[in-house]
């Protein structure tokens, strides 16, 4: 498929930023642009394509004419442009065209190819992306090294959700407060009416643009479902000889023991733990779940003291959550949902936990494939344990998820006398402030809190 002209309405992403500069850079390298299925990968491609007088945006899982260009052998990319210049009737000039190669997961020559464009075609803008890279990379294990520069997509955070629905004032409200400024209590519980919206229909594109429109729960909950859908229809495509049933059974026990250690033996007596273990890896490398490993937290960087035996498993978008435990987006509950105090209908299955861990990933640089971590210690005499453990420059700074203002913080004490933190975050409904050793920084003002 070749497309000329890039007509659709576009929801600004936070990635944009990053490819202008990358599209500016003489120096640039071939982009490949990785994340799971369906978080907004080939639209912001398209977006970017409005700065080039021509886009060739080729999908190469459904051309199966382009495959077999690839696989005649003959990788030079010039001659490949002047084939596909003349199959799509679209021009392929260095500086004034955009090349975007989309499911390039569906050829291994084609991924192959990318390290040429930089070795001998470095003028001319190619873009490439694919939602199953990840187990393409597993026959592809050395690829480009040095010549292919990667960015890596998620679902929308809670801010670009908000700038979608041209909340620009409230989203400075946010910047300008902090510990020893927080936010006036009517500005504070709107954005708070906002985020339980968050939650709800998560931040999938495709959902948050169906909101931004017609502020329909219903048609967003039909959209969920369609997703839950084609996303479980990709399990087929995981691995040729993992059955479906397998990949299957290990998801469905991820979104019951979510916000928990993720125990084998608690999903199924059907299959050997290495069974179980394989589905969890390919439901990883999908992007479809995100681990977040236990660290002993004794110095940087957090992933070498890992114990890969201790793990928690969230779920890619907190929307799919939610429709995956059965919520039901009809208009009289979610009225009733959005104005309640009791925060404990909104949070089944530890939904805020989820929450900040996504926005901890959302934070980060799209440059890096960053990774989660929580601690525990567990002994006769005390058993701690703080929800997420982050690098702050040289500082490891504890996080604690807290559904409401209440609750000990003998955990968060413990590690911070034991590991000398500068300090902690506990993040909730509450507003900013300041205990001793401990920011108080609102659920919704923890990415950008991350980001400074």
């Amino acid at each position: 498929m070749a497309k000329k002209k890039v007509n659709t309405s576009y929801i600004d992403r936070k990635i944009d930023t990053d490819l202008l500069s990358w599209a500016q850079d003489s120096d640039r390298k071939p982009l490949l642009l990785r994340g799971a299925r369906q978080v907004g990968k080939s639209s912001a491609v398209r977006h970017l394509a409005k700065q080039f007088d021509h886009f060739l945006e080729i999908n190469i899982e459904l051309d199966i004419n382009v495959q077999d260009l690839f696989s005649k052998g003959d990788l030079s990319p010039q001659k490949l442009c002047q084939e596909l210049s003349a199959i799509y009737g679209i021009p392929v000039i260095p500086g004034k065209t955009l090349l975007f190669f989309d499911e390039i997961q569906s050829s291994l020559p084609a991924i192959s190819s990318l390290r040429f464009f930089y070795e001998k075609y470095k003028e001319l803008h190619v873009i490439a992306a694919g939602s199953l890279l990840e187990f393409a990379f597993q026959e592809l294990p050395s690829f480009g090294v040095g010549r292919i520069r990667s960015m890596f997509m998620y679902p929308m955070s809670f801010f670009e959700f908000l700038n979608a629905c041209d909340h620009k004032l409230l989203l400075q409200a946010i910047q300008n407060a902090n510990c020893n400024n927080p936010l006036s209590e009517p500005v504070h519980q709107k954005i708070i009416e906002l985020l339980r919206i968050f939650f709800i229909i998560g931040g999938m594109p495709e959902v948050v643009s169906s909101y931004v429109s017609n502020k329909d729960f219903l048609s967003c909950q039909r959209i969920l479902d369609d997703l839950v859908i084609s996303l479980k229809s990709d399990f087929s495509k995981y691995a040729k000889k993992v059955p479906v049933l397998q990949i299957s059974v290990v998801f469905d026990s991820v979104v019951n023991q979510m916000g928990k250690k993720f125990v084998y033996a608690n999903v199924s007596n059907e299959y050997t733990h290495r069974q179980l273990k394989e589905g969890l890896e390919l439901l990883k490398l999908s992007g479809l779940v995100i681990p977040v490993y236990h660290s002993a937290a004794n110095g940087v960087p957090l992933g070498a003291e890992i114990d890969i035996k201790k793990q928690k498993i969230l779920l890619l978008d907190t929307g799919i959550f939610q429709r995956l435990l059965g919520l039901p987006l009809k208009q009289d509950f979610m009225s009733d949902l959005l104005i309640s105090d009791d925060f404990s209908l909104i949070n089944k299955g530890n939904i805020a936990e989820l929450f900040a861990g996504l926005e901890i990933l959302k934070s980060s640089s799209c440059y890096e494939q960053k990774s989660l971590y929580y601690w525990h210690r567990e002994n006769k005499s005390s058993n701690a344990e703080v929800d997420f453990v982050v690098q702050l420059g040289k500082d490891i700074i504890p996080i604690e998820v807290k559904s409401s203002a209440k609750g000990a913080m003998q955990s968060m004490r413990l590690f911070l006398e034991e590991k000398h933190s500068a300090y902690g975050i506990r993040t909730s409904l509450e507003n900013f402030g300041e205990i001793p050793g401990i920011k108080i920084v609102p659920l919704y003002a923890l990415g950008e809190n991350l980001s400074m």
